[in-house]
């Protein structure tokens, strides 16, 4: 018998946080992890830091206006580990099921740096690992810090090989390229709920990077956006102007198949998606195009990535050898004078001998 791959149902969470509230969020959050669970979903993915919410107020004014917005963003930040992380771990092995959770992350090291993760939590309540955003998109940068290597992660598990990235990097090649060549099998992408830059929208922007995603990479992709509620707009929708901002988005997610196929969608409303995720139906659409094999010329093209952590300090030791390794050391350093002194003494007996030996044939 040959080899069997996993078939599961993945589910897509479209809701909003309990804005700025931390531990309330955290509540709301594995509330629906419990749901999903109940209806089978061995996957629960969530919108970008969903914990304890998004900082819509970016796009409205100067940073300058929201000093205090960002301290208290910060207060209600996340740490990993926590009791707010202990919580998600307990409700996915409660409910049996992975959990991929947004979240601004903080450390206890910083008061005033914070970064966009999303946390991977696994079905026995076990923090898989994270990844940060490596690059904050355009007004972003005034809260959160760039994300490093370290969570360029693919975790493999009993449902597949997982990756996820956030909101913009989704439309960062060589961020996809880089999960896929790590062995990508389901993806991850998380969104609020704000359109941008463009006359098409966001939820136009989420269905072409997850509509190439999958067919590029002939995978699954599960897409989770947050929502704006009515205690968001009236906290932060102080004028006409900024309350229709935050009014004119509505939220889309969705999940899709290996041929770029919408399995699932949900637009306009809060809810729970779920699909039906089967591993195996990869392999057929790899013999196509599997641009992490047959369908790519290593040789012509390839990729690095630096997998190294961002740190502030390195610790670094100058010590003198301790009492007992002195000895061993020393002996072996007399050892090598000796043996030098020994080559030197025959080098210079073969010279003199060689210098003899040119006297005589001399004469």
């Amino acid at each position: 018998m040959g080899d069997t791959y996993p078939k599961f149902k993945a589910a897509a969470v479209q809701a909003s946080p309990v804005f700025l509230n931390r531990d309330a969020t955290i509540d709301k959050a594995c509330g629906l992890i419990h749901e999903a669970g109940r209806n089978g979903a061995k996957l629960v993915a969530f919108p970008e830091t969903f914990v304890p919410g998004y900082p819509y107020w970016i796009w409205l004014d100067s940073p300058l206006k929201h000093d205090e917005l960002f301290v208290r963003l910060f207060e209600e930040a996340v740490e990993i580990p926590s009791p707010a992380t202990d919580a998600l771990c307990r409700a996915a092995k409660a409910a049996d099921t992975y959990v991929v959770m947004g979240i601004n992350e903080k450390v206890s090291t910083n008061m005033g740096t914070m970064w966009n993760t999303n946390l991977v939590i696994d079905r026995q309540g076990t923090i898989l690992g994270k990844h940060a955003k490596l690059v904050p998109t355009f007004a972003e940068k005034m809260i959160w810090s760039r994300g490093d290597g370290s969570g360029m992660k693919v975790w493999k598990t009993d449902i597949g090989n997982l990756g996820t990235l956030a909101c913009g990097e989704n439309s960062n090649t060589l961020a996809r390229y880089a999960l896929l060549a790590m062995g990508e099998q389901v993806h991850v992408a998380n969104y609020p709920s704000i359109g941008l830059g463009s006359k098409l929208g966001q939820n136009t922007w989420i269905q072409f990077r997850a509509g190439a995603h999958s067919l590029e990479g002939k995978l699954f992709t599960v897409v989770s956006t947050s929502s704006i509620n009515r205690e968001m707009v009236e906290m932060l929708g102080v004028t006409e102007e900024k309350r229709r901002f935050m009014t004119s988005a509505s939220p889309f997610s969705a999940i899709y198949g290996p041929n770029a196929e919408v399995l699932a969608s949900i637009e306009g409303e809060d809810g729970i998606i779920y699909a039906d995720i089967d591993i195996e139906l990869e392999i057929a659409r790899k013999q196509w195009h599997d641009i992490i094999g047959h369908y790519n010329r290593f040789d012509v093209l390839s990729l690095n990535l630096n997998t190294d952590a961002d740190e502030p300090l390195k610790l670094r030791t100058s010590r003198p050898a301790s009492p007992v390794t002195e000895p061993a050391a020393g002996g072996a350093v007399a050892k090598l004078l000796e043996q030098n002194q020994a080559d030197l003494r025959e080098l210079r007996q073969a010279v003199d001998s060689l210098s003899q030996r040119l006297g005589r044939d001399e004469k």
